[in-house]
């Protein structure tokens, strides 16, 4: 896969946030036809304890069978101090240098992070949509910003994801009944109720979508292998 080459990596906090204040406004919002979607690629990343290496893995599924047909791993040192609201900074050059490696085109690609429920709007799922020019999803398993009712207990149940404003900044989405739910929004080049479907249609017997649960294990499982 290409990757477009928008900014610098090695940045202060600060020239972080703007560079993600600058790039919110390229984020576009567009409809997908689940009907033509083939692919569906999950991104993850796996720390180590005692270092700044970085374990990326990246997972290719064809949907809607969703059985694994490519997937790849790449390490990197970050540079960037762990920070809430920055994380792609820190995990972006791992998860770039994974997805340069990627055979199969993704449809559509989802994250283990927030797209635009984000304090600047810019979450790691729109960051990296951005630079992959892809489709992307924010699928994350705990509240950044907003506020929200609780869904109903039921598989497919929803409420909306909503800030100081009312403004709706995502969607709370239950894919198991009576457990936890997860933060769902908008990355880049697709809308929202495209992201809840995508996500709920890729997750049919656990709470996390199979691309980012695969992606989750796979970097897990990398980074156990490099330390041993």
């Amino acid at each position: 896969m290409k990757v477009l080459k928008l900014h610098p990596w090695k940045v202060s906090v600060h020239q972080a946030a703007d560079i993600q204040r600058e790039l919110r406004s390229k984020i576009t919002i567009a409809p997908i036809d689940l009907s033509k979607v083939s692919y569906v690629a999950g991104a993850d990343v796996s720390f180590s304890r005692y270092s700044d290496d970085i374990y990326a893995a990246v997972v290719i599924l064809d949907y809607p069978k969703l059985d694994v047909v490519e997937q790849k791993t790449a390490m990197a040192k970050t540079t960037f101090p762990y920070v809430p609201g920055f994380l792609t900074f820190r995990e972006g050059p791992a998860l770039l240098a994974t997805f340069e490696k990627i055979e199969i085109d993704p449809d559509v690609i989802i994250f283990d992070g927030q797209g635009v429920a984000h304090p600047r709007g810019f979450g790691i799922a729109s960051h990296m949509g951005l630079l992959l020019d892809k489709p992307s999803v924010g699928c994350a398993k705990s509240l950044l910003v907003g506020r929200y009712e609780e869904p109903g207990g039921g598989r497919g149940s929803t409420s909306p994801l909503l800030d100081k404003n009312n403004k709706e900044l995502g969607v709370v989405l239950r894919t198991r009944d009576r457990v936890s739910p997860v933060f769902v929004s908008i990355g880049n080049k697709i809308d929202l109720k495209g992201s809840v479907d995508v996500t709920l249609s890729c997750a049919p017997r656990y709470r996390l979508p199979e691309p980012i649960r695969k992606a989750h294990d796979l970097s897990n499982e990398f980074r156990r292998e490099h330390l041993h």
